[in-house]
């Protein structure tokens, strides 16, 4: 049984607009990655890898920095501690390495987060 949050400085962002979210990320990480690639070009292994690796990164460093992907911040979501303070470094690697099993955000509960929110306790908040 899954307990209640505690009081947030925002609402919680639905399933859409963090899906939404990332595929702004993962396109525009496909299209760096394809331009760095060069003539192995679109839908090769090592496109696809280099996708994933940048996506990673961006993912990363954007949310340690400014509190969401590059997506996210588009979509208006910021992640946040559940106390509404700012992740630490370990906790969005954790966070974004399960992203990129993809099953953990698929996999939400009745308050909305993903598995990858509840392995660090964290949150995807509506405002910026």
């Amino acid at each position: 049984m899954s307990q209640p949050l505690p009081d947030l400085p925002g609402e919680v962002a639905g399933l859409g607009r963090r899906l939404i979210a990332l595929l702004i990320d993962w396109f525009a990480c496909m299209g760096v990655a394809i331009l760095l690639a060069g003539a192995a070009g679109y839908a090769s292994d090592l496109t696809s890898l280099v996708t994933l690796l940048i996506f990673t990164i961006e993912v990363v460093l954007f949310t340690w920095l400014i509190g969401g992907s590059f997506g996210q911040r588009i979509m208006g979501i910021r992640i946040t501690r559940l106390d509404g303070s700012r992740l630490g470094l370990w906790r969005i690697v954790a966070r974004t390495l399960l992203i990129c099993l993809v099953i953990p955000p698929l996999v939400v509960d009745s308050q909305g987060r993903g598995l990858q929110d509840r392995a660090v306790g964290s949150v995807a908040l509506l405002g910026r």
